[in-house]
């Protein structure tokens, strides 16, 4: 997401770190970029306008011609209005009362089924909350088999009876869910191609029963500048407390999510950035910023990490590699660790400076770990303990129960014993492990 954005605007950061002085030509020169740069992200041009008057405005302030480092004042700057931009501060989701109620809606083809089992999904992973969705889109055909198969993929009840009145259906479903214990309540509705008065009125209807904590727009990000007019039509309409982006992974320059906030008032509180039922993640405005800006997404990473990872299995591996103790056993322990992560390639992204270093292309081929799995998983527990027992005729034995080569069981060997190396001198040099 925002990839061209992003690529455009880091050099014209790294352009102005160079230069030793704010002047009006240089900063005129350096607006032009960011102001075309913004417009080809499909960013609306009255945002576009107002963003880049701003930025000049206090790039040529006082405080930046008295700066040390102007071009890092005027990085900051940039950086801050970005954030601004996109929503300043966080907007979290209502999570505190019991049961919580929530209502999806949005046009067809926004994702609204597909978000509302990732949401849930969320907000049992992270606020160990036990969700309920209720199943009211009775016109779109399969939508209710849709969301049955989501929540049985999930593990989670769906409440549905069917095509019958959906006013029917959320009232019997806020009885069920209190009679049996939930304390979140996912309502999805029914969307059209097209906002109309019949879809209003039954939306108001769900609104008037279920008085929702939440009402969040789900909006398709690759609809561009038409995304701002159906915000505008569902809050005209609706008490809208939020929106959900969808398809930010897909070849969307973006621009829809630098223009929400400004526009409409209404927060962007997650995005969509994967077809996969984890692939829901909080919107915050600075971390988008600072991503953007090349500057990454540690925190992001961080609560990646600790949703995902098991700390004691992770402590008790990094004991092993400082001892150089550390087998194909448990090197296969933290392979699998890692995949829970998701794809590398969008975790390289999220380290500061991630495009100097050459790693936002990095490309990692799934077969290659797959194939390193299928090899360890081929060895005996004894040759994953003590992999300099393996002679030719145990490599030839791995190989053909893994679907590889002999060179390539070779070259994880080589590569794995030069890993236990570094690790050792790492320690020989006395770096510190947290613990």
């Amino acid at each position: 997401m925002f990839e061209n954005l992003s690529d455009r605007l880091q050099n014209v950061m790294h352009k102005i770190k160079g230069y030793g002085k704010i002047t009006e030509e240089n900063i005129s020169d350096m607006m032009r970029e960011i102001r075309l740069s913004l417009l080809e992200a499909d960013v609306n041009y009255k945002v576009v306008k107002e963003f880049t008057n701003t930025v000049k405005e206090k790039a040529l302030g006082e405080e930046v011609n008295k700066s040390l480092s102007p071009g890092e004042a005027f990085v900051k700057i940039v950086k801050d209005e970005l954030t601004e931009l996109l929503g300043g501060e966080s907007a979290p989701l209502t999570i505190d009362k019991n049961p919580t109620i929530t209502m999806l809606v949005g046009l067809q083809g926004s994702g609204k089924t597909t978000t509302i089992g990732k949401l849930a999904n969320h907000l049992r992973k992270k606020h160990k909350k036990k969700p309920l969705l209720v199943a009211c889109d009775i016109y779109r055909p399969a939508a209710i088999d849709q969301l049955i198969q989501i929540g049985k993929e999930l593990g989670i009840e769906v409440y549905s009876e069917g095509k019958i009145d959906p006013t029917q259906i959320v009232t019997n479903a806020l009885n069920h869910a209190k009679e049996n214990n939930y304390d979140y309540i996912l309502i999805d509705t029914a969307g059209r191609l097209h906002i109309d008065e019949t879809l209003m009125d039954e939306l108001k209807n769900i609104v008037e029963i279920s008085h929702p904590h939440e009402v969040l727009l789900v909006i398709d990000a690759m609809m561009g500048q038409d995304a701002i007019n159906v915000i505008t039509g569902f809050n005209d309409a609706l008490p809208l407390t939020g929106v959900i982006l969808t398809k930010l992974d897909g070849d969307t320059r973006g621009g829809v999510a630098l223009s929400v906030r400004h526009l409409t008032n209404i927060p962007i509180k997650f995005i969509g950035i994967s077809e996969k039922l984890d692939g829901l993640v909080e919107f915050h405005p600075d971390r988008m910023a600072s991503r953007i800006l090349g500057m990454g997404d540690i925190l992001s990473l961080v609560e990646k990490v600790e949703s995902e990872i098991d700390e004691k299995e992770a402590m008790q591996a990094a004991k092993k590699m400082a001892k150089g103790k550390f087998d194909l056993e448990d090197f296969l322990t933290q392979l699998n660790q890692i995949k829970k992560l998701g794809p590398l390639e969008n975790i390289l992204k999220m380290l500061p400076g991630a495009k100097k270093m050459g790693l936002n292309n990095v490309n990692i081929d799934p077969k290659r770990m797959s194939h390193i799995e299928a090899i360890i998983l081929s060895m005996t527990p004894e040759e994953r303990k003590d992999p300099s027992i393996l002679k030719a005729s145990r490599k030839e034995r791995i190989a053909k129960g893994s679907g590889t080569t002999v060179t390539e069981v070779n070259q994880l060997l080589k590569q794995f014993e030069e890993m236990k190396k570094m690790m050792k001198m790492m320690s020989n040099n006395n770096f510190k492990l947290p613990f």
